[in-house]
Protein backbone atom coordinates (compact mmCIF):
# COMPACT_ATOMS: atom_id res chain seq x y z
CA UNK A 1 0.00 0.00 0.00
CA UNK A 2 1.25 3.48 -0.83
CA UNK A 3 1.84 5.72 2.18
CA UNK A 4 0.01 8.62 0.53
CA UNK A 5 -2.57 8.56 -2.24
CA UNK A 6 -3.89 11.85 -3.59
CA UNK A 7 -6.71 11.56 -6.10
CA UNK A 8 -7.87 14.52 -8.18
CA UNK A 9 -7.72 17.00 -5.31
CA UNK A 10 -9.01 20.50 -5.92
CA UNK A 11 -9.28 23.36 -3.49
CA UNK A 12 -10.73 26.84 -3.88
CA UNK A 13 -10.33 29.62 -1.32
CA UNK A 14 -13.62 31.54 -0.99
CA UNK A 15 -13.84 35.28 -1.46
CA UNK A 16 -13.06 37.35 1.65
CA UNK A 17 -12.23 40.97 2.40
CA UNK A 18 -8.60 40.27 1.55
CA UNK A 19 -9.38 37.95 -1.39
CA UNK A 20 -11.96 39.74 -3.52
CA UNK A 21 -12.80 36.75 -5.71
CA UNK A 22 -12.55 32.98 -5.10
CA UNK A 23 -9.14 31.53 -5.93
CA UNK A 24 -8.47 28.01 -7.18
CA UNK A 25 -5.26 26.92 -5.41
CA UNK A 26 -5.40 23.27 -6.57
CA UNK A 27 -7.10 22.16 -9.77
CA UNK A 28 -7.15 18.38 -9.88
CA UNK A 29 -3.88 17.07 -8.39
CA UNK A 30 -3.07 13.36 -8.35
CA UNK A 31 0.06 11.63 -7.03
CA UNK A 32 1.16 8.91 -4.62
CA UNK A 33 4.06 8.47 -2.19
CA UNK A 34 5.65 5.06 -1.70
CA UNK A 35 6.65 3.72 1.73
CA UNK A 36 10.19 4.76 2.67
CA UNK A 37 10.34 7.41 -0.03
CA UNK A 38 11.38 11.06 0.15
CA UNK A 39 8.82 12.86 -2.00
CA UNK A 40 9.00 16.56 -2.85
CA UNK A 41 6.33 19.03 -3.90
CA UNK A 42 8.30 21.68 -5.79
CA UNK A 43 6.77 24.95 -6.90
CA UNK A 44 6.84 28.73 -6.69
CA UNK A 45 4.87 30.62 -4.08
CA UNK A 46 1.23 30.49 -5.11
CA UNK A 47 1.75 27.24 -7.02
CA UNK A 48 -0.39 25.19 -4.65
CA UNK A 49 2.16 23.19 -2.68
CA UNK A 50 1.36 24.69 0.74
CA UNK A 51 -2.36 24.17 0.15
CA UNK A 52 -1.62 20.50 -0.56
CA UNK A 53 0.46 20.38 2.63
CA UNK A 54 -2.41 21.83 4.68
CA UNK A 55 -4.82 19.24 3.28
CA UNK A 56 -2.48 16.34 4.00
CA UNK A 57 -1.79 17.63 7.51
CA UNK A 58 -5.59 17.78 8.14
CA UNK A 59 -5.64 21.57 8.63
CA UNK A 60 -8.63 21.66 6.26
CA UNK A 61 -10.43 19.36 3.81
CA UNK A 62 -10.17 19.68 0.03
CA UNK A 63 -13.03 21.22 -1.94
CA UNK A 64 -13.17 18.01 -3.99
CA UNK A 65 -11.18 14.83 -4.53
CA UNK A 66 -9.66 12.83 -1.71
CA UNK A 67 -6.39 12.07 0.02
CA UNK A 68 -5.52 8.86 1.88
CA UNK A 69 -2.67 8.40 4.35
CA UNK A 70 -1.99 4.73 5.05
CA UNK A 71 -5.45 4.07 3.67
CA UNK A 72 -7.21 6.57 5.94
CA UNK A 73 -9.17 9.44 4.39
CA UNK A 74 -7.81 12.76 5.69
CA UNK A 75 -11.19 14.50 5.44
CA UNK A 76 -13.35 11.75 6.92
CA UNK A 77 -11.01 10.62 9.73
CA UNK A 78 -8.60 13.49 10.50
CA UNK A 79 -8.04 12.46 14.14
CA UNK A 80 -7.00 8.96 13.08
CA UNK A 81 -4.73 10.36 10.38
CA UNK A 82 -2.96 12.66 12.88
CA UNK A 83 -1.81 9.62 14.85
CA UNK A 84 0.10 8.49 11.77
CA UNK A 85 1.61 11.91 11.01
CA UNK A 86 4.56 13.92 12.15
CA UNK A 87 4.15 17.51 10.98
CA UNK A 88 6.75 20.29 10.76
CA UNK A 89 5.11 23.56 9.75
CA UNK A 90 6.96 26.38 8.02
CA UNK A 91 6.08 28.85 10.79
CA UNK A 92 7.70 28.03 14.17
CA UNK A 93 5.41 26.36 16.70
CA UNK A 94 7.70 26.53 19.72
CA UNK A 95 7.19 28.31 23.04
CA UNK A 96 10.27 30.51 23.25
CA UNK A 97 10.13 30.82 27.05
CA UNK A 98 10.10 27.07 27.65
CA UNK A 99 13.10 24.77 27.47
CA UNK A 100 13.68 22.31 24.66
CA UNK A 101 12.56 19.42 26.85
CA UNK A 102 9.45 21.24 28.04
CA UNK A 103 8.40 21.94 24.46
CA UNK A 104 8.82 18.29 23.55
CA UNK A 105 6.97 17.03 26.63
CA UNK A 106 4.01 19.35 25.97
CA UNK A 107 3.83 17.92 22.47
CA UNK A 108 3.68 14.45 24.00
CA UNK A 109 0.73 15.46 26.16
CA UNK A 110 -1.22 16.36 23.01
CA UNK A 111 -0.83 12.74 21.91
CA UNK A 112 -1.82 11.33 25.28
CA UNK A 113 1.72 10.36 26.33
CA UNK A 114 2.50 10.41 30.03
CA UNK A 115 4.94 9.14 32.66
CA UNK A 116 7.89 6.90 31.92
CA UNK A 117 6.85 6.32 28.31
CA UNK A 118 6.95 10.06 27.59
CA UNK A 119 10.27 10.42 29.40
CA UNK A 120 11.86 7.61 27.37
CA UNK A 121 10.52 8.91 24.07
CA UNK A 122 11.56 12.49 24.82
CA UNK A 123 15.10 11.42 25.56
CA UNK A 124 15.26 9.22 22.47
CA UNK A 125 14.15 11.91 20.01
CA UNK A 126 16.33 14.59 21.60
CA UNK A 127 19.34 12.28 21.41
CA UNK A 128 18.38 11.49 17.82
CA UNK A 129 18.49 15.17 16.81
CA UNK A 130 21.58 15.90 18.91
CA UNK A 131 19.87 18.07 21.53
CA UNK A 132 19.83 15.95 24.68
CA UNK A 133 22.78 17.80 26.20
CA UNK A 134 20.95 21.09 25.62
CA UNK A 135 17.54 19.92 26.77
CA UNK A 136 17.38 22.54 29.55
CA UNK A 137 18.16 25.49 27.26
CA UNK A 138 15.33 27.89 26.59
CA UNK A 139 14.21 27.98 22.97
CA UNK A 140 14.75 31.74 22.79
CA UNK A 141 18.54 31.28 22.93
CA UNK A 142 18.71 28.75 20.08
CA UNK A 143 19.84 29.36 16.51
CA UNK A 144 17.45 28.82 13.63
CA UNK A 145 18.98 25.44 12.85
CA UNK A 146 18.62 24.20 16.43
CA UNK A 147 15.02 25.41 16.58
CA UNK A 148 14.33 23.38 13.43
CA UNK A 149 15.76 20.32 15.19
CA UNK A 150 13.36 20.87 18.10
CA UNK A 151 10.48 21.02 15.59
CA UNK A 152 11.66 17.70 14.16
CA UNK A 153 11.87 16.16 17.63
CA UNK A 154 8.27 17.20 18.30
CA UNK A 155 7.12 15.74 15.00
CA UNK A 156 8.86 12.42 15.65
CA UNK A 157 7.91 11.98 19.31
CA UNK A 158 4.87 9.74 18.72
CA UNK A 159 6.68 7.56 16.16
CA UNK A 160 4.72 8.55 13.05
CA UNK A 161 4.77 6.53 9.86
CA UNK A 162 4.91 9.67 7.73
CA UNK A 163 6.77 12.92 8.36
CA UNK A 164 5.57 15.91 6.33
CA UNK A 165 7.48 19.18 6.27
CA UNK A 166 6.54 22.57 4.83
CA UNK A 167 9.60 24.41 3.45
CA UNK A 168 11.91 22.70 6.00
CA UNK A 169 14.95 24.87 5.20
CA UNK A 170 13.19 28.19 5.78
CA UNK A 171 15.42 30.54 7.78
CA UNK A 172 18.39 28.16 7.89
CA UNK A 173 21.94 29.02 6.87
CA UNK A 174 23.74 26.64 4.44
CA UNK A 175 25.40 24.67 7.24
CA UNK A 176 22.13 24.14 9.09
CA UNK A 177 20.46 23.09 5.84
CA UNK A 178 23.12 20.42 5.28
CA UNK A 179 22.66 19.16 8.85
CA UNK A 180 18.90 19.00 8.36
CA UNK A 181 19.23 16.94 5.20
CA UNK A 182 21.79 14.63 6.75
CA UNK A 183 19.27 13.91 9.48
CA UNK A 184 16.37 13.40 7.05
CA UNK A 185 18.56 10.97 5.11
CA UNK A 186 19.24 9.03 8.32
CA UNK A 187 15.50 8.83 9.05
CA UNK A 188 14.91 7.33 5.62
CA UNK A 189 17.85 4.93 5.57
CA UNK A 190 17.96 3.78 9.20
CA UNK A 191 14.31 3.86 10.19
CA UNK A 192 12.51 3.52 6.85
CA UNK A 193 10.65 6.76 7.46
CA UNK A 194 8.46 8.09 4.65
CA UNK A 195 8.93 11.83 4.11
CA UNK A 196 6.92 14.33 2.11
CA UNK A 197 8.08 17.94 1.89
CA UNK A 198 7.27 21.14 0.08
CA UNK A 199 10.02 23.37 -1.25
CA UNK A 200 10.83 26.13 -3.72
CA UNK A 201 14.55 25.28 -3.63
CA UNK A 202 15.94 23.36 -6.59
CA UNK A 203 18.84 21.77 -4.71
CA UNK A 204 16.43 20.56 -2.04
CA UNK A 205 14.15 18.97 -4.64
CA UNK A 206 17.20 17.31 -6.21
CA UNK A 207 17.69 15.38 -2.94
CA UNK A 208 14.24 13.78 -3.16
CA UNK A 209 13.58 10.32 -4.57
CA UNK A 210 10.72 11.71 -6.66
CA UNK A 211 9.38 15.21 -7.29
CA UNK A 212 6.03 16.61 -8.36
CA UNK A 213 6.39 20.09 -9.87
CA UNK A 214 3.37 22.30 -9.22
CA UNK A 215 2.38 25.43 -11.10
CA UNK A 216 -0.88 27.34 -10.76
CA UNK A 217 -2.54 24.44 -8.96
CA UNK A 218 -1.55 21.73 -11.45
CA UNK A 219 1.20 19.11 -11.55
CA UNK A 220 3.24 19.90 -14.67
CA UNK A 221 5.88 17.18 -14.17
CA UNK A 222 6.33 14.13 -11.95
CA UNK A 223 9.24 11.72 -11.63
CA UNK A 224 12.72 11.29 -10.26
CA UNK A 225 14.99 14.34 -10.65
CA UNK A 226 17.15 12.35 -13.10
CA UNK A 227 14.14 11.34 -15.21
CA UNK A 228 12.76 14.85 -15.31
CA UNK A 229 16.08 16.40 -16.37
CA UNK A 230 16.63 13.66 -18.95
CA UNK A 231 13.41 14.81 -20.63
CA UNK A 232 15.09 18.11 -21.52
CA UNK A 233 16.91 16.35 -24.36
CA UNK A 234 20.37 17.87 -24.18
CA UNK A 235 22.26 20.90 -22.97
CA UNK A 236 20.51 24.21 -22.33
CA UNK A 237 21.79 27.21 -24.26
CA UNK A 238 20.63 30.68 -23.23
CA UNK A 239 21.21 33.59 -25.61
CA UNK A 240 20.97 37.26 -24.68
CA UNK A 241 19.95 39.48 -27.60
CA UNK A 242 18.30 42.87 -28.23
CA UNK A 243 15.64 41.24 -30.43
CA UNK A 244 14.76 37.81 -29.01
CA UNK A 245 11.73 37.04 -31.19
CA UNK A 246 13.63 37.82 -34.37
CA UNK A 247 16.61 35.72 -33.28
CA UNK A 248 14.40 32.80 -32.22
CA UNK A 249 12.71 32.78 -35.64
CA UNK A 250 16.03 32.91 -37.50
CA UNK A 251 17.56 30.12 -35.38
CA UNK A 252 14.63 27.83 -36.10
CA UNK A 253 14.77 28.65 -39.81
CA UNK A 254 18.53 28.14 -40.24
CA UNK A 255 19.17 25.25 -37.86
CA UNK A 256 15.72 23.63 -37.45
CA UNK A 257 16.41 24.00 -33.72
CA UNK A 258 13.35 24.39 -31.49
CA UNK A 259 13.74 27.44 -29.26
CA UNK A 260 11.62 29.68 -27.07
CA UNK A 261 11.77 33.17 -25.65
CA UNK A 262 11.85 33.13 -21.87
CA UNK A 263 12.00 36.42 -19.96
CA UNK A 264 13.67 38.24 -22.85
CA UNK A 265 16.26 35.55 -23.62
CA UNK A 266 16.28 32.84 -26.27
CA UNK A 267 16.45 29.32 -24.82
CA UNK A 268 17.57 26.31 -26.88
CA UNK A 269 17.80 22.63 -25.93
CA UNK A 270 20.52 20.89 -27.90
CA UNK A 271 22.65 17.77 -27.69
CA UNK A 272 26.36 18.63 -27.55
CA UNK A 273 25.62 22.29 -26.97
CA UNK A 274 29.31 23.17 -26.86
CA UNK A 275 29.58 22.17 -30.52
CA UNK A 276 26.49 24.15 -31.54
CA UNK A 277 27.48 27.44 -29.91
CA UNK A 278 30.28 28.28 -32.43
CA UNK A 279 27.80 27.72 -35.27
CA UNK A 280 25.31 29.98 -33.56
CA UNK A 281 27.83 32.76 -32.99
CA UNK A 282 29.12 32.50 -36.54
CA UNK A 283 25.65 32.67 -38.06
CA UNK A 284 24.39 35.69 -36.09
CA UNK A 285 27.42 37.68 -34.90
CA UNK A 286 25.58 41.00 -34.66
CA UNK A 287 22.53 39.71 -32.81
CA UNK A 288 24.14 37.96 -29.82
CA UNK A 289 25.29 39.83 -26.75
CA UNK A 290 25.94 36.82 -24.49
CA UNK A 291 25.67 33.02 -24.66
CA UNK A 292 25.65 30.59 -21.73
CA UNK A 293 25.67 26.80 -21.67
CA UNK A 294 24.47 24.57 -18.86
CA UNK A 295 23.37 21.05 -18.03
CA UNK A 296 19.63 20.64 -17.45
CA UNK A 297 18.25 21.52 -14.00
CA UNK A 298 14.82 21.15 -12.46
CA UNK A 299 14.28 24.83 -13.24
CA UNK A 300 14.80 23.97 -16.91
CA UNK A 301 12.11 21.30 -16.54
CA UNK A 302 9.80 23.95 -15.08
CA UNK A 303 10.56 26.37 -17.94
CA UNK A 304 9.94 23.70 -20.56
CA UNK A 305 6.57 22.80 -19.05
CA UNK A 306 5.33 26.33 -18.30
CA UNK A 307 7.13 28.67 -20.68
CA UNK A 308 8.46 30.92 -17.93
CA UNK A 309 11.10 30.90 -15.25
CA UNK A 310 10.64 29.58 -11.77
CA UNK A 311 9.84 32.55 -9.55
CA UNK A 312 8.90 32.75 -5.88
CA UNK A 313 7.47 36.23 -5.44
CA UNK A 314 3.77 35.78 -6.22
CA UNK A 315 1.56 36.26 -3.18
CA UNK A 316 0.29 33.06 -1.62
CA UNK A 317 -3.36 32.61 -0.69
CA UNK A 318 -4.40 33.85 2.72
CA UNK A 319 -3.74 31.48 5.62
CA UNK A 320 -6.98 29.65 6.35
CA UNK A 321 -8.23 28.92 9.81
CA UNK A 322 -7.70 25.31 10.89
Amino acid sequence: MDAVIVQNIAHTYPATRALKTPRAALRGVTFSVRPGEVFGLLGPNGGGKTTAFHILSTVFAPTSGRALIFGIDVAQNPAQVRKQLGVVFQAPSLDRKLTIQENVRHQGHLYGLRGDDLTRRSRRVLERVGLWDRRNDRVEVLSGGLKRRVELAKGLLHRPGLLILDEPSTGLDPGARRDLWDYLKELKEEEGMTLLLTTHLMDEADRCDRVAILNEGLIVALGTPVELKRDIGGDVITVETPDPENLRSRIESKFSAASQVVDGSVRIERQNGHEFIPQLVGAFPGLLTAVTLGKPTLEDVFIKKTGHRFWTTEASPPNPSP
